[in-house]
């Protein structure tokens, strides 16, 4: 452990150790022998001991103070008075129902001793308010209705049905705890602010200590050991990746791992060290969300820790234990996607003149919803991934209460169960909605009967059992934690209630094994329903304001290279030019420029945001840089040195300038020099006789700039190539980009989502059958067994890169394709072996040949308003022109029966050309056309391609026949 800490290995002679191995806690005999000689040693101890008089008081809470107003003697009229004036505001009529609930809430924060913590936390909310710093509150205290009057919360708890006793039992007195997110870079804004109110003496982030895990331990171990990283790797490797996996359960699990640990050497060594320090802490570090706040001086309540390499003082407990010790644990966690909507309402503002108020968004926006109902949630909060966008296209969401169902359900307990396809096909009729009793219709029927949230446990075990909605919740706390004594006493306890409602034993028993199977993963409604509205107002900005929103994304993506090349991908599905770098135009970050992006200059690699803020003040000085010569001889070459230049001229920020790329790299030296120098001279007050004077006027003759050197243009792949390794992707072009229709069409995931293939179908058996697509970066070809050449094949597509893995026979028959540079797509299935996902190839054929070999039709897309007669006309003009092979479908959204294929007949095959795509496009719309290969069946080549925008629509049986 000693070795892990100081980062060297076991066997260095120079390396920290201990002297004795006698640094532990010794018995009374051990101590005897050791000090007995010694008169009253061991005596005096004990005295010690003895008169130490310290309890710590555990279990009560310790608030703060908080300033009371003039007028105002206790913190529970002021919490009154402030909620009865929010309840005012928030809604437009009072009713006697909630003015009976919140007096519920407000007699329930009283009784338990919790007014001052909610003033504590109304307070850092006005002051986020105030400042224009955006905040979302998260977890159960979206329940609160409290909360929501008083600005904390911006979900009305009553509108979505939201529980205050999953907040805080009455029945149970617990801590309470509201979670608040805030934009990223303005979380220590906040963090200031309660410091400032409350005291530095008072205020202390929480300490989180990191342990290490099954896999982690092996690693630490083995680099100490002096093993080579390969073959750690592979004993890492055989640790299965179940979350809180221990050695102890692996070697159970995974034979091979059980040999290696009883077969003797450096391997079993290994383990067995790993399995000494697995669990223990391995490091110290600062909590990225928790702040305590106390009543005096911090070391009065918790002992305190400062971390050696931060500034910051932090508490040395940790913020499980906060609670034992009666002190409030405040979450102020930063979050990215406050500040990208933060960044989206600015440059709205800037560029169309509105102001968005994010409350005001109407949750049922037509094309807002239509955005998730097309599954096209890329950079959308909570339904990012790429395996999300296929259930939603599914679902088809009606509104906000689907995406609080789909946040809850699209984790692993729903998804290994099941319970999302039952969800998808009782919302559309497949299936029949049953309840196991009526009187669970009230709370099931929102989800179609299924268990969903936590939310509806608590009601069933109310309404069929008699309990609280206070007792529920233990029931429910009893089931996350998975007790069987408690849950058997609990199974004990709705049964007899039940009976006593008058509903049958056999009932009752079925239903609570119900509750107990769904709720070990049922979600938190509150959570869910806060979450699903944040992700709603980000897509409404997203469909509304796409380029603004966008950029924004962009911006707070920056240092992420993978995070951007998706983006940067997704703008150019949503028909958004992403322009190159420009220290003409471009800003630190991603700006709009008309219905474009701007490449911002800070994620060029080497470019710092000094030398980016010195190019944009000198520009905004000086004006426009017409060449190299005017871009180096006012700004600061200090921060803008060689090597910035050159990254700004290989990444094409500079091709705004007088010359090309070569010209201007050649060139660079010669005007470094001469501009170093005028600096030096200007800074040492020295004039030149050839410099214009002070007054503006040439004092003599004008310097002769650099003349450009007669050099050749570098090929269009060395620009393209240096580009990528400055941006980490292709701006001003792309290999691939001629072929991006097909790769769409016939692929059935990107390279960087390989690890999320196949999720979406999981619950349905589907094979994990792939086709992918792209260009061959890089090729490791080995020898295998049995003496044959086999390869490690990179492929990159428009998202990123990964690993397809090609055996000797089918990379005999199709070595000409694999070579770096090629263009290909690849049919095979997934390995998620070992941690690693990729593609095990069967097949492989040149992109230059798939649209001829696995183009099977042209679908066209119509919403029900579009289908008049005229653009029937209209298309069917369009498809004379284009006479081939390829059927032609057409798929129409309708409100009533979702959408309907109609599969034309045979005079309007067509061929599948990108002049009949470009015509179609320019007639109906940009996203109203797209290629469809083969929906599962072989065809003459052996393929079996999926299309992805097409599964389940011409893959599902849901195309109707011949239509006229």
């Amino acid at each position: 452990l000693v070795c892990i800490q100081t980062g060297k290995e076991l066997n260095d002679p120079k390396r920290l150790r201990f002297a004795t191995d006698s640094l532990y806690f010794k018995n009374a005999d051990e101590m005897s022998q050791l000090f007995g000689h010694v008169s009253g040693a061991l005596g005096n101890t004990v005295s010690i001991a003895e008169s130490i008089d310290f309890e710590l008081e555990m279990g009560q809470f310790k608030f703060p103070h908080f300033p009371l107003p003039e007028g105002y003697d206790s913190a529970d009229t002021y919490l009154r008075k402030l909620s009865f004036d929010g309840m005012e505001a928030r809604y437009d009529a009072v009713t006697p129902e909630l003015k009976a609930r919140l007096e519920y809430e407000l007699g329930v924060i009283s009784q338990m001793g919790y007014p001052s913590y909610f003033l504590i936390v109304e307070d850092i909310a006005r002051f986020a308010a105030e400042q224009g710093i955006p905040l979302m509150t998260r977890g159960s205290g979206l329940g609160c209705m409290v909360a929501y009057v008083l600005g904390i919360t911006n979900i009305d708890p009553i509108s979505y049905g939201l529980l205050f006793e999953r907040f805080l039992n009455p029945e149970r007195v617990s801590m309470p705890d509201i979670d608040i997110d805030l934009a990223d870079r303005e979380r220590d804004k906040v963090i200031n602010y309660v410091v400032e109110k409350y005291g530095k003496n008072s205020v202390a982030q929480i300490i989180t200590f990191g342990t290490m895990g099954a896999k982690a331990a092996i690693r630490d171990v083995g680099r100490v050991l002096g093993m080579s990283y390969g073959d750690v790797d592979r004993v890492a490797k055989l640790v299965p990746g179940e979350l809180k996996i221990t050695l102890d359960r692996a070697l159970d699990q995974v034979p091979e791992l059980r040999q290696m640990a009883e077969g003797g050497g450096t391997e079993s060594q290994l383990i067995q060290y790993a399995k000494t320090l697995e669990g223990l802490a391995r490091h110290a570090s600062v909590h990225a969300a928790g702040v305590v706040i106390t009543p005096g001086e911090l070391t009065d309540y918790v002992p305190l820790y400062k971390p050696s390499n931060k500034d910051t003082i932090v508490t040395q407990y940790p913020g499980e234990l906060m609670e034992d010790i009666g002190l409030p644990k405040m979450d102020f966690l930063g979050l990215q996607n406050l500040s990208v909507i933060q960044d989206a309402l600015a440059m709205i503002k800037e560029t169309t003149g509105d102001e968005i108020e994010l409350d005001d968004i109407p949750l049922d926006d037509p094309k807002t919803l239509g955005l998730f109902r097309r599954g096209e949630t890329t950079g959308i909060f909570q339904f990012h991934s790429g395996w999300l966008h296929e259930f939603l296209r599914r679902l088809r969401p009606d509104g906000v209460d689907d995406l609080i169902a789909m946040n809850a359900l699209c984790r692993p307990g729903p998804l290994n169960g099941g319970v999302v396809d039952d969800y998808i096909d009782r919302k559309h009729g497949r299936k029949e909605v049953t309840y196991h009793h009526a009187v669970m219709e009230t709370a099931l029927k929102e989800t179609y009967g299924l268990i969903v949230y936590q939310e509806q446990a608590m009601q069933i075990a109310r309404d069929m059992a008699g309990f609280t909605l206070g007792r529920a919740d233990f029931l429910r706390k009893a089931m996350s934690k998975k007790q069987p004594e408690v849950m058997a006493e609990e199974r004990r306890n709705f049964v007899d209630g039940a009976v006593e409602n008058g509903i049958d034993r056999h009932i009752a028993e079925e239903v609570f094994g119900l509750i107990e199977y769904f709720g070990g993963y049922a979600f938190n409604k509150s959570h869910s329903a806060g979450y699903a509205v944040l992700a709603f107002q980000e897509a409404y900005l997203k469909v509304r304001y796409p380029v603004a929103f966008m950029a924004a994304l962009l911006s707070n993506s920056m240092s992420n290279t993978e995070e951007i090349v998706v983006l940067i991908n997704e703008c150019r599905k949503m028909g958004i030019d992403v322009l190159p770098p420009d220290v003409n135009r471009s800003d630190k970050t991603f700006t709009v420029e008309g219905d474009s992006i701007r490449f911002g200059l800070c994620a060029i690699k080497n470019v710092g945001q000094g030398a980016v803020e010195s190019i944009v003040s000198v520009r905004e000085e000086h004006g426009t840089f017409e060449d190299l010569y005017g871009l180096c001889e006012n700004i600061d070459l200090r921060l803008v040195n060689k090597r910035v230049l050159e990254s700004l001229i290989q990444a094409g920020a500079c091709d705004s300038l007088e010359g090309h790329r070569a010209q201007l790299m050649e060139v660079l030296d010669t005007v470094i020099e001469g501009a170093q120098t005028r600096q030096s001279d200007r800074e040492k007050g020295q004039t030149s006789l050839f410099e214009p004077d002070g007054t503006g006027e040439s004092a003599g003759m004008e310097i002769h700039k650099p003349v450009m050197p007669i050099v050749a243009r570098w090929p269009a792949s060395q620009e393209l190539g240096l580009e990528k390794e400055l941006l980490g992707f292709y701006v001003t072009g792309h290999p691939l980009k001629e072929y991006e229709e097909d790769i769409r069409a016939f692929t059935t995931t990107e390279m960087r989502r390989l690890d999320q293939a196949g999720l979406a179908d999981q619950s349905n058996g589907r094979p994990d059958n792939v086709v992918v697509g792209g260009i061959v970066t890089e090729i490791k070809p080995i020898v295998d067994r049995n003496g044959k050449t086999m390869a490690f094949v990179t492929l990159e597509d428009f998202t990123g890169s990964g690993e397809v893995l090609v055996f000797s026979e089918p990379y005999a028959m199709h070595r000409e394709l694999v070579t770096v540079d090629s263009l290909i797509l690849v049919h095979g299935h997934l390995s998620k072996k070992e941690e690693d996902n990729k593609v095990i190839a069967s097949e492989i054929i040149s992109l230059n040949d798939a649209r001829d070999k696995l183009a099977r039709s042209v679908v066209v897309t119509l919403d029900h308003e579009q289908v008049t007669d005229d653009n029937i006309k209209s298309l069917k003009e369009v498809l004379g022109s284009y006479p081939g092979n390829c059927e032609l479908m057409v798929e129409v959204s309708t409100s009533e029966h979702g959408e309907i294929g109609v599969r034309a007949g045979n005079p309007f095959r067509v061929r599948p050309s990108d002049e009949l795509l470009k015509t179609i496009r320019e007639s109906i719309g940009a996203k109203r056309v797209r290629l469809a290969g083969a929906p599962s069946h072989s065809n003459d080549s052996g393929w079996k391609p999926m299309d992805m925008n097409g599964r389940g629509r011409n893959g599902s049986g849901r195309w109707k026949g011949n239509g006229k």
